[in-house]
């Protein structure tokens, strides 16, 4: 299927919306005064979803160790600011997880060591994080009256898709999956092991979200990461450096803003055709990593572009089947990557203190 092939996508979730007779919002109140535990809440997605289920009168618990950025990164996110709980802490704590899911209606576990070349730099702090913290989560819900888990995972685990055909590829949720990392690998564990675990008859329900590209303000980069290009070519070009493509940008990437992404995560929680699936979380559109720096050529026109290697278990990529969504989430994403760049260029020079300090005193 081509781009082109696609309905514009603002148009496309009006369709949606008129559909069904309900707007998201409408269709989230049914957590109003629901308590929901969000692991990893403090996070880019976390933070944006916290606070669309505190505006539609869900009481949320944030767990999160708060240490995923250096300086003052997490505080760009603005978790403490949506009247949710913050309880800094690990979700390989099981005495922490217990205390907070004996009371919870739903959880939803996007807790993880969640970055690429983090995760194959240290392989057992990523066991720790994605494996063992996930083990811990699904272990304490069981006996508690937790009706729905939501497992956060990611497309990582289609990795380069199948091989011996032109690309780029539209990844199926049932298609078979060829994990390329540590990461990737962690996440296509956790997605059986909570297939295996929950479900059962009487027990708690669980639905599991595949997240593609996601970007958007106010996202901030790691050090050492080459993950979130938007974020890293968009600084680099800022500070007046060259923007980076690894290996020339070809890698294909469906780049799903962090609004959209919230929304989706958000019904996934209370759509009833939900229970037990898994769905892809995008938006059925391809953008090569190059398009990205094309995009933000006109708001730096003096920036450079060159060429690096591409780093181990990044890979080549593609975009998502939507079908799904549509049909069990009756959702579908409505910012395209035009747009996201420009929300996310303006934001960024409105908000001189994103840049991290680490990365404006580094002279690469």
């Amino acid at each position: 299927m081509s781009a082109g092939s696609h309905a514009p996508l603002n148009e496309a979730a009006d369709d949606i919306d008129e559909g069904v007779g309900e707007s998201v919002e409408a269709r989230l109140e049914k957590l109003r005064d629901a308590r929901i535990v969000v692991t990893g809440g403090g996070g880019l997605v976390g933070s944006r979803l916290t606070a669309l289920l505190c505006k539609v009168g869900a009481q949320v618990t944030v767990l999160d160790r708060m240490d995923a950025y250096p300086e003052d990164g997490h505080a760009i996110f603005g978790v403490e600011k949506t009247g949710a709980t913050l309880v800094v802490g690990d979700v390989c704590d099981r005495e922490a997880v217990a205390v907070l899911l004996r009371d919870a209606d739903y959880v939803v576990h996007a807790a993880a060591y969640a970055d690429v070349a983090a995760c194959t730099r240290d392989p057992d702090i990523a066991f720790r994080a994605n494996v063992q913290g996930t083990q811990v989560i699904l272990e304490e819900i069981a006996g508690t009256g937790v009706r729905r888990l939501v497992l956060v995972s990611s497309a990582s685990v289609y990795g380069d898709g199948p091989t011996g055909s032109p690309g780029p590829h539209m990844f199926h949720e049932d298609q078979a999956l060829f994990p390329l990392s540590v990461y990737a690998n962690g996440k296509l564990w956790a997605e059986h092991q909570t297939r295996l675990m929950l479900g059962a008859a009487g027990g708690a329900e669980y639905a599991i979200v595949r997240y593609f590209s996601v970007y958007g303000d106010p996202q901030i980069p790691k050090p050492g990461s080459h993950s979130w290009m938007v974020p890293w070519l968009s600084l680099q070009a800022k500070l007046g450096r060259p923007m980076r493509l690894n290996g020339g940008g070809v890698q294909v990437r469906d780049m799903v803003h962090v609004q959209d992404v919230a929304e989706a995560t958000a019904l996934a929680l209370v759509e009833e055709g939900m229970a037990g699936q898994t769905v892809n979380v995008g938006t059925g559109r391809p953008t090569a990593v190059r398009k990205v720096a094309d995009l933000l050529m006109p708001y730096f026109p003096d920036a450079e572009r060159i060429v690096t290697p591409r780093p181990e278990g990044d890979p080549l990529g593609g975009y998502a089947s939507t079908e799904r969504a549509r049909e069990l989430l009756r959702w579908q994403a409505r910012i395209d990557v035009e747009e996201g760049v420009d929300r996310y260029v303006r934001w960024l020079e409105k908000t001189p203190e994103a840049v991290p300090r680490w990365l404006a005193e580094d002279g690469a």
